[in-house]
């Protein structure tokens, strides 16, 4: 571990806003930190089942609109835009995922599996975004937009299943 990421931990652990985008820690995975922030998110839309879709959709929507502000603010302060720890991303788009997704694990898992897909493939036009957009919202839409690609899937999936 380099000494930037020794102290980049110790920022991500004392600071709030470092705390949150980096998936409370989940980011500072040496491997994969974005497949492990996206579990945070299907934890996160595990424990809000009882909410029940609408409740749940308002969530999605404010770990989404948050996750700007955050995301934007912690690669400010560490100055790397969109840094792989930065998870907070992952985490609202996973949630939004689940909630279009067939009930089960077999619907969770592949829209696990789908979500992660499209999010490091990043096919047209996600990695045209992913290189064009700056700030919180850049960090934020590549990943709402493979939820969308993971959802429409999931949803041709269910029409076809049924």
């Amino acid at each position: 571990m380099s000494a930037f990421d020794r102290g980049l931990a110790r920022t991500v652990l004392r600071d709030p806003v470092h705390w949150l985008a980096f998936g409370l820690g989940t980011g500072l995975s040496p491997v994969a930190p974005g497949t492990v922030g996206s579990l945070l998110g299907v934890a996160l839309a595990w424990a809000t089942l009882p909410l029940g879709t609408g409740a749940q959709i308002l969530v999605a929507i404010a770990l989404m609109l948050s996750g700007i502000a955050i995301c934007g603010v912690s690669a400010r302060r560490i100055g790397v835009h969109d840094h792989s720890g930065i998870v907070w991303d992952e985490i609202a788009a996973m949630y939004a995922v689940l909630i279009m997704a067939p009930d089960g694990v077999i619907g969770w898992t592949a829209a696990f599996l789908l979500f992660r897909l499209f999010d490091i493939w990043k096919p047209w036009p996600i990695r045209d975004l992913d290189h064009s957009m700056r700030g919180g919202l850049g960090i934020m839409l590549d990943d709402i937009i493979a939820a969308l690609y993971a959802a429409l899937l999931l949803g041709l999936w269910g029409r076809l299943t049924t």
